[in-house]
């Protein structure tokens, strides 16, 4: 699956860099290894009984290195698309449930939508077509490579199908999430729809198996749940954060630079706190700027840092000493709004930001925290 992920900070190994694209492993990844190879140990016995038991376990741990070679090859269609597309890919992460695609940014039309996400899918699907015509005209020797090829193309089926169902955060969600925005005209709507259709999805997965159960003659054996309800919880998880994601996009064209700018006065550096707090009073300002003896901006008066002065020595420290010097990166367009302000502002992570007109003019101070204001009840 595809997804549109915030930056973060990752511990894995790194695999290296297929098509220019980092491929991580994280350390979740040898606990599924372990389970693949445990479980299927027993049946490579079984199927190949001219093994011993620890090779048996041997040929099981090549299946799991092989099943997560397929998700890399599934990530690597979405990825090399995506970057094909002009969308940045800041990296592929194998980790216990399979695979994941971090695309910085979204397709910028329902269609390169659709193809990004359905590429995942066709890729496996391909494969398991291959290795299900190799495994029937090729390979017939009854030995360990064709016990290979029938276990992975068998489960390249599964993961292509499983990948197409209709719900966030798997591919055929943002395949649906495509078709909804194409029909509607919204992005917005496309994922609302997509990610409840993940939550659906999430309930069926447990709520099928569990039913089955109870009205079978069988006894009911609550293990039979356990990969359900994991990957139940999972595509739950997924679904509900597309929603928080639609929400805080429905709220972005509210970002805007001049409508969120606090207005700013301009001191001098050995201006005592409790004088520019007086100007800034009686000009009704909710910033102050520190400006050179020519008038132009140098820093600005860090608010964190007035609050925490206690009043009785305000008349005594000088506002240059509660002052962040001012970055090239912290001055930003007055006229900056919605998806660029943001991006922008991610840019270069600050607390307050000095806003000018285009003609180099002061025009405010954009404070982070009203910026948040805006997601609040997200």
């Amino acid at each position: 699956m595809s997804e549109q992920s915030p930056r973060q900070e990752f511990s894995g190994l790194r695999m290296g860099r297929p098509f220019g694209i980092p491929v991580y492993v994280s350390w979740t990844w040898f606990l599924v290894a372990g389970f693949i190879t445990v479980m299927f140990g027993p049946q490579m016995r079984q199927m190949l009984p001219y093994l011993d038991e620890f090779a048996a376990y041997g040929i099981a741990f090549v299946f799991a290195v092989l099943l997560y070679v397929s998700v890399l090859l599934h990530e690597l269609a979405h990825s090399v698309l995506a970057k094909a597309y002009g969308l940045p890919v800041r990296r592929i992460t194998l980790y216990l449930l399979g695979g994941v695609s971090e695309i910085e940014k979204e397709p910028p039309t329902p269609g390169k939508e659709f193809m990004v996400a359905a590429a995942g899918p066709a890729l496996s699907l391909a494969l398991a077509g291959l290795g299900g015509l190799a495994d029937l005209f090729l390979i017939n020797d009854g030995g360990i490579l064709e016990v290979l090829t029938w276990q992975l193309w068998f489960a390249n089926l599964i993961v292509g199908v499983f990948n197409l169902l209709p719900g966030l955060p798997l591919d055929g969600g943002r395949m649906l999430r495509a078709g909804v925005w194409k029909l509607a005209g919204n992005p917005g709507s496309g994922t609302v729809v997509a990610a409840w259709g993940g939550r659906v999805l999430a309930v069926a997965l447990v709520a099928f198996p569990l039913v089955t159960a109870l009205t079978s003659e069988r006894d009911f054996d609550p293990v039979d749940l356990l990969w359900p309800v994991v990957l139940a919880s999972f595509i739950w998880m997924g679904a509900s954060q597309s929603l928080r994601v639609a929400k805080i996009r429905a709220r972005i064209p509210q970002v805007n630079a001049r409508t969120l700018a606090r207005r700013a006065i301009p001191v001098a550096a050995e201006t005592p706190l409790s004088e520019a707090l007086r100007q800034a009073g009686e000009q009704r300002a909710g910033a102050m700027v520190v400006v050179d003896h020519e008038g132009r901006p140098v820093a600005i008066v860090h608010e964190a840092a007035v609050q925490a002065t206690p009043e009785h020595r305000r008349p005594w420290v000088n506002v240059g000493s509660l002052a962040k010097s001012l970055e090239r990166t912290m001055i930003l367009g007055a006229d900056l709004a919605g998806e660029a302000l943001i991006e922008a502002m991610r840019d270069a992570p600050g607390s307050e930001y000095l806003l000018v007109e285009p003609g180099g003019e002061i025009y405010g101070v954009l404070a982070t925290a009203d910026v948040n204001k805006v997601f609040i009840g997200v």
